[in-house]
Formats: C-alpha cells, sequence, structure tokens
C-alpha cells in the first residue's frame, strides 16, 4: 500500500455509498484505489481538510494525488479511472455543472430516505476488506 493511492471517502452507513464501494472493488482491476469511510478518523480528517463537517457530510470525495473531486466529479473521475463499465459515469457531464450539483446534494441529503441504510464495512469480501481505511 502507498500513500499516493487514491482515495474515494465515503458514507459507510449510506446504502447507495455501499453500493458505489462494491462497484470501485469490482472494477477497479488495479487494486489501487482505496475506500475511506466518513465515520473513521482518517475519514473525518480528509472531509475536514476540503472544509465538510463529517457529522453532516454532503460530499463523496476522490482524492488522486493533490487532485481532489467532489460530489458527481468525483463519481465522474472514479468511473474514468476505473475504466470499461465505469466510463459511462462520464454521461453525467452532459448535465450542466449546476444542475449536475443540484441533482448530487439532492440525492446526498436524502440518502437515507431513498435508498437505506446500509454497513460497507461489514462486507464479508476479505479482499473488499483490505481496501477499506479503518
Amino acid at each position: 500500500m502507498h500513500n499516493d493511492q487514491p482515495i474515494a471517502v465515503m458514507d459507510a452507513t449510506c446504502a447507495l455509498c455501499s453500493f458505489g464501494a462494491r462497484m470501485i472493488h469490482r472494477l477497479d482491476r488495479s487494486g489501487d484505489i482505496r475506500i475511506c469511510p466518513i465515520q473513521t478518523d482518517k475519514g473525518r480528517l480528509l472531509l475536514a481538510a476540503q472544509g465538510l463537517d463529517a457529522l453532516d457530510p454532503d460530499s463523496w470525495l476522490f482524492i488522486e494525488g493533490p487532485r481532489v473531486y467532489h460530489n458527481f466529479d468525483a463519481v465522474i473521475r472514479v468511473g474514468e479511472r476505473c475504466g470499461g463499465f465505469g466510463r459511462i459515469l462520464s454521461v453525467l457531464r452532459l448535465l450542466p455543472k449546476g444542475t449536475r450539483n443540484w441533482l448530487y446534494y439532492t440525492i446526498a441529503r436524502n440518502r437515507y430516505r431513498l435508498f437505506g441504510r446500509g454497513d460497507m464495512c461489514a462486507i464479508p469480501d476479505e479482499s473488499f476488506q483490505r481496501r477499506l481505511m479503518q
């Protein structure tokens, strides 16, 4: 594991985020992308560094070297990085930035009501668990 590995920072108790984490694991054939739950000390520090409240997060982050992507830009970049089927997420760029951000925040603020809760940290797959930053 290297310190320069890309990191996806997301809510480990959100079912939609848990699905996203499983898709990263499935699509990232390189195995480079680490997944950092916001509920961990590292996750809280990464959010705070971006001026985000870890207790009320409304953004999904993808940190790749010095670049930090937020919201759907993070989702799009992860898809591009993973390649293959993940590239389909680039279609989100067709939406104007303002519309894309509005849609993202609407989903983020209602994620538990719309998709329920899940626990990505409880996913039993050992190779998935190795990606998680605790």
